[in-house]
């Protein structure tokens, strides 16, 4: 088959289209033949050896973290499933997903929402999963609650919208301004310029920052909140002892495979509540334009990889 790998640590160029032998599941994983998989800012990370969990001795590897496809076979503990079945996951670091096929562990899939392409379905996993564990279960996001989201209309962004505004949420929203009616037709309450006006001017009392920018745009993020709130990061670390003098919680979290999770995903997805966006496709073997698109920013939801389409 073929598979998107690196066999050292550098720019796009370092994706090589190698001829690999597909992969044969273990008793309690399936083999699945992807028709698409999507491209996140962590597969740059780890082409370019910046993301912890990937090193020197793991390479060769094939990138690539969420994908949607075919059953192809399942092992013998495997119960439920069968051959020709649609499903859609997000792969630990030990396999990769820019690839025609991959095995896949009960903890990392749940049945493809039917209403879904498999381009749309393979670029919902790992962004969403990011925002549903970053909202609900680290910041315990509840109904009534106002939430503001940095960094709303990129992968991650647009679903955290989504999510919020389904489980009842107030929700303010940061962009570019080339970006507000899109993150305004995901359901953002309010939504604010990032470079012409200061969030801090414009909402107070909030009971969740989901902060997906970092930087400075996290510490003017303390002034925001209410007695109490939560700061919830993907990139960094917030300072521990201004949230401690604020009574505030924190938490910075790496995003894991969970089915429950991406199963409750797929329920919105089915019932309308939250849909993908896909700001562009490319072919398996033009991977790396994909990552440098990604890269350049100012992307409207999600890259897509199509493999067997």
């Amino acid at each position: 088959m073929h598979a998107m790998r690196i066999h050292e640590f550098g720019g796009p160029g370092a994706l090589q289209n190698d001829i690999v032998p597909i992969p044969q599941p273990r008793d309690d994983e399936i083999l699945v033949r992807i028709e698409a998989a999507s491209v996140n800012p962590v597969d740059g990370k780890t082409r370019e050896g910046k993301f912890r969990a990937v090193g020197q001795n793991d390479l060769p590897m094939t990138l690539g973290r969420d994908l949607s496809g075919v059953v192809e076979s399942c092992g013998k503990r495997v119960q439920g499933l069968h051959k020709g079945e649609d499903v859609f996951a997000f792969l630990s670091t030990d396999r990769g997903a820019y690839a025609e096929y991959a095995t896949v562990k009960a903890r990392e899939f749940a049945p493809k929402p039917q209403n879904l392409s498999h381009v749309e379905a393979a670029s919902v996993p790992l962004a969403a999963l990011t925002a549903w564990q970053g909202m609900i279960d680290h910041g315990g996001l509840k109904s009534g609650q106002r939430v503001l989201i940095h960094g709303a209309a990129g992968g991650v962004g647009h679903f955290a919208v989504q999510i919020a505004k389904a489980k009842g949420a107030w929700v303010a929203a940061t962009c570019a301004k080339r970006d507000a009616r899109f993150v305004e037709k995901l359901g953002a309450d309010l939504v604010i310029d990032y470079k012409t006006q200061k969030f801090e001017d414009m909402v107070q009392d909030i009971d969740l920052v989901f902060d997906l920018v970092g930087g400075e745009t996290q510490e003017r993020s303390f002034s925001v909140l209410r007695d109490g709130g939560a700061l919830v990061s993907t990139l960094q670390e917030a300072d521990r002892q201004k949230a401690k003098a604020r009574n505030l919680r924190t938490a910075y979290f790496m995003t894991q495979p969970n089915a429950a999770e991406l199963a409750r995903i797929g329920a919105l997805l089915l019932s309308g509540q939250v849909r993908p966006f896909i700001h562009a496709t490319f072919p398996l073997e033009e991977a790396a334009k994909a990552e440098t698109t990604l890269a350049n920013g100012h992307v409207q939801g999600k890259v897509v990889l199509t493999v067997n389409l």
